[in-house]
């Protein structure tokens, strides 16, 4: 059976699976976690993602941490395959996986039957060349007219995905899909754990997360990935509140600015991850502030989760 803990940013997840998991090994239950922060992927991307250090991990084993560089992209089709290998290596070692993060479509690709349309290198390139020459907005505008919902779900200012978006619908000649289906259908049996905090709880929360970030050298951490080459990447040099020390780095941002920059998108990005979640059924939904929320985790693992729906016209994504 697979575990997986999902809900916004600064709920408590990683302190939930880590909860879980010594409860799981006091009784005689190995236990192992798998990453599902998409950013947390990258080697030196560590304060502004709130990245447990090796002592705050418990000893626990943690899978796909710091697996990338910042000049490497991000893809959703790529960590699919990673973290199902994980996965399977942990249960055949007898152990329990956990899955644990917020990025929504990492993990709904490991935990439904995602499949995920190729690619075609001249296609990519010539998407490419004519988003340098006409711009997002017209490459937007283009893809409403072939797939008004994947334009929605993507907006007018993300090139990377909008190419990505234009690429399938060449490819396939079907829409860009990167929702859930209606009825899921799961990889494998899994107990869907998720953590809430009422917003007027989490957003000051959320807002002194930032604060701390920048106190305890998210600044100085960007200028060592300047050196590692985080311009040269596609996706890590667009995390938040990374975008912004480098804004404040390169002095068109004041830390004032670069601050509130980042808990204005933090928020945001908060919300997104709330609607996108709430789609899951069977979900057990577990108060973040609650004392007895590693006993509650625990008692709906021995319950069992979501049923174990046979694969059968699985739904496309795409990264």
């Amino acid at each position: 059976m697979l575990i997986v803990i999902v809900g916004s940013t600064g709920t408590g997840k990683s302190e939930l699976s880590l909860d879980l998991a010594e409860r799981l090994i006091a009784r005689g239950q190995p236990a192992e976690i798998v990453n599902a922060d998409a950013m947390q992927q990258y080697r030196g991307m560590d304060i502004g993602t709130a990245k447990l250090t090796m002592r705050e991990r418990r000893g626990i084993p943690h899978h796909l941490l710091d697996v990338i560089d910042v000049t490497d992209e991000a893809t959703v089709s790529k960590y699919q395959t990673d973290a199902r290998t994980a996965i399977t290596e942990i249960r055949a070692r007898g152990a329990v996986p956990i899955l644990v993060g917020g990025s929504g479509l990492y993990v709904s690709s490991v935990v439904f039957d995602f499949q995920f349309p190729g690619t075609d290198p001249q296609l990519r390139a010539r998407l490419e060349a004519e988003l340098l020459h006409i711009g997002p907005g017209l490459m937007y505008s283009r893809l409403q007219a072939v797939d008004p919902q994947a334009a929605l779900r993507i907006g007018p200012s993300n090139g990377r995905r909008l190419v990505r978006a234009l690429e399938i619908v060449e490819l396939t000649g079907a829409p860009h899909l990167a929702a859930l289906p209606d009825e899921p259908v799961y990889w494998q049996p899994s107990v869907l754990l998720g953590l809430r905090t009422p917003r007027e709880r989490l957003t000051p929360r959320l807002d002194a997360r930032v604060e701390r970030m920048w106190a305890a050298g998210i600044v100085h951490e960007a200028r060592d990935l300047l050196e590692a080459g985080i311009e040269n990447g596609v996706t890590a040099c667009r995390a938040i509140g990374y975008a912004q020390a480098l804004g404040q780095v390169h002095g068109t941002l004041s830390q004032a600015e670069a601050i509130e920059a980042t808990q204005q998108l933090t928020r945001r990005y908060a919300r997104r991850q709330v609607s996108w979640f709430k789609r899951y059924a069977h979900t057990h939904w577990i108060e973040s502030e609650a004392p007895d929320r590693g006993e509650d985790a625990l008692a709906q693992v021995d319950r069992g989760g979501a049923p174990d729906f046979a694969p059968q016209n699985p739904p496309v994504a795409a990264p």
